[in-house]
């Protein structure tokens, strides 16, 4: 039942929204640059790797030697208004009908985070990643790692489909009222260094 829920919301919103999306990918080429879609490799269920897609968000800006920038100097006010809203996320609907994820899950991370994992936070992939998910709607980027991975599994244990509903009821308030997008001080969230086993 999820997954047909997962496949008949994500054809009807991806018609909706659809000219939205067009006027997204050209004011991000004129922008930021091309391309403009971001994709790169996340662990899915069971941590299979697969190719997110996303709309890009961040400038391929570099220093005097050639390396990128620190993320918070590549990252326009255009880009950050994209992930404010939660527009830059329009093309995991792509993901979904694929069925490397489902619209409600653990976000999915890095595939360099994976062994980094205590057992209890790897569980986090005994289900599809979401576009959006529990800790998306308890705090998002403001909590800790420990705090994300802690509601990851407990969605984990007390998934259903009157979860799901209610994770997409918030996320829709979540977007229309933006909070915690980023954690204090970096671009998006620091980066996961694992925790105590």
């Amino acid at each position: 039942m999820k997954r047909l829920f997962d496949v008949l919301i994500s054809l009807v919103v991806s018609i909706l929204v659809f000219p939205v999306a067009l006027i997204v990918a050209l004011l991000i080429r004129l922008r930021i640059g091309s391309p403009v879609l971001f994709r790169q490799q996340r662990p899915g269920l069971r941590g299979e790797p697969f190719e997110m897609i996303k709309f890009r968000t961040m400038s391929d800006a570099r220093d005097a030697d050639g390396n990128l920038l620190p993320d918070a100097e590549r990252l326009p006010r255009f880009g950050r208004l994209l992930r404010a809203t939660s527009l830059d996320e329009l093309p995991e609907l792509w993901n979904v009908l694929r069925g490397d994820m489902s619209l409600v899950g653990p976000r999915p991370l890095l595939v360099e985070y994976l062994p980094l994992y205590s057992a209890e936070q790897a569980r986090r992939h005994e289900v599809r990643p979401g576009v959006t998910g529990w800790a998306q709607v308890n705090g998002r980027n403001a909590l800790s790692w420990e705090e994300k991975f802690a509601l990851d599994v407990w969605y984990v244990d007390n998934r259903s489909f009157s979860l799901d509903l209610r994770i997409l009821w918030l996320t829709i308030s979540a977007v229309l009222r933006p909070r915690g997008v980023s954690q204090a001080g970096h671009a998006t969230m620091e980066r996961f260094q694992g925790s105590d086993k």
